[in-house]
């Protein structure tokens, strides 16, 4: 219980560095003048709303360009648009926090909203299906291999484990991705190529569940293959470090069984860099997605990205996503405080 408030602070202070990144955000967009094209983009949509409105009751045009000059006016006035940037600072803090950064452009959710709240929130699960089932399977691999390859070092095993790290590591995910296409889907057609249903979609809840599996194999396949090599490697390389340490040597001497000390007096001690690497290699896998969500057209926030810097930059939905990235990357952060108080008794915030 007296860990809670130290914990507490900790979470503070990575707020803290949150909303620090956040005006900074802000502070870029002023300057560059992407805040001035942000809330003019607001203005427009709106405009073109009070146009569709007003022109079903106002039959004249001159009448009903002056309404409509008279009602931009009160909008600009409205959204600060009148005055400089800075003025508007505190203002455009909150709505990027709030995600009410207007409509999109041209990007649509499903159900036809341009709102960039419901297009960021619909995109969302579909992205964090890939991340947490590749680390889900990322850590299962890497902890198992890693331990058992630790325990042989020197073998055919352990030295081809570590080319293969070297290999996948060097690998891009999007050459990955596009040689399982290729193979698995092009030239032996064992799994769709892309997507996240087939066409049409299946209708009941269950089929379509599996047919979203069956989409996911390839893009989280693609991910593994780049993260579980190095991720092996690294476990391997702490185990066996710790493995050589004399409270190790104690333990066998002592008798205790091979398991025992493997998981209690060395996987224990390895766990916190073992998770910090996993938990890390999480938030990198961010801008792995973009890549992957795009080769795989994956309807996720980095295939929204990507969508929203192709052609013409929607603005709007790039800051929308730069903010949900930053939040997860602070939320990632905030998680490894917890875990090491749990992981490492050494580890005391009370302090």
């Amino acid at each position: 219980m007296r860990q809670l408030i130290p914990l507490t602070w900790r979470a503070v202070t990575l707020l803290g560095v949150f909303f620090v990144v956040l005006l900074l955000l802000v502070l870029t967009l002023g300057f560059t003048g992407f805040s001035d094209r942000i809330l003019s983009a607001v203005v427009g949509e709106q405009m073109r709303a009070e146009r569709t409105t007003l022109a079903e009751t106002i039959r004249d045009p001159a009448e009903l360009e002056q309404a409509l000059a008279a009602r931009k006016g009160e909008l600009e006035e409205f959204y600060g648009l009148h005055t400089p940037w800075y003025y508007r600072l505190p203002g455009t803090v909150f709505r990027v926090l709030r995600l009410d950064l207007g409509e999109a452009r041209s990007l649509r959710s499903t159900d036809g909203s341009s709102r960039i709240i419901d297009i960021v929130m619909e995109r969302l699960p579909n992205t964090m299906i890939l991340m947490t089932t590749s680390l889900v399977i990322v850590a299962v691999l890497g902890l198992g291999l890693g331990l058992f390859v630790a325990t042989r070092p020197g073998t055919w095993m352990d030295r081809s484990i570590s080319a293969f790290a070297a290999i996948t590591y060097a690998i891009p995910t999007w050459w990955i991705g596009i040689l399982l296409i290729l193979v698995l889907s092009v030239n032996w057609r064992l799994l769709p190529s892309g997507g996240m249903y087939s066409t049409p979609p299946p209708a009941d809840p269950w089929p379509r569940f599996l047919d979203m599996a069956q989409h996911a194999i390839l893009p989280v396949l693609s991910m593994v293959l780049v993260s579980v090599g190095p991720y092996i490697y690294a476990v391997r390389t702490i185990t066996l470090n710790i493995a050589q340490e004399d409270f190790v040597a104690m333990a066998r001497a002592k008798g205790l069984p091979e398991r025992r000390v493997r998981n209690v007096h060395i996987l224990r001690v390895a766990a916190p860099p073992i998770v910090t690497g996993l938990i890390f290699g999480l938030a990198g896998s961010l801008s792995g997605s973009i890549l992957i969500e795009t080769v795989f057209h994956w309807q996720g926030m980095g295939r929204l990205y990507y969508d929203a810097l192709a052609g013409t930059p929607d603005e709007n939905v790039i800051v929308a996503l730069t903010f949900m990235f930053t939040l997860i990357y602070v939320g990632i952060r905030l998680l490894l405080e917890v875990l090491y108080f749990f992981l490492d008794p050494r580890v005391s915030y009370a302090d």
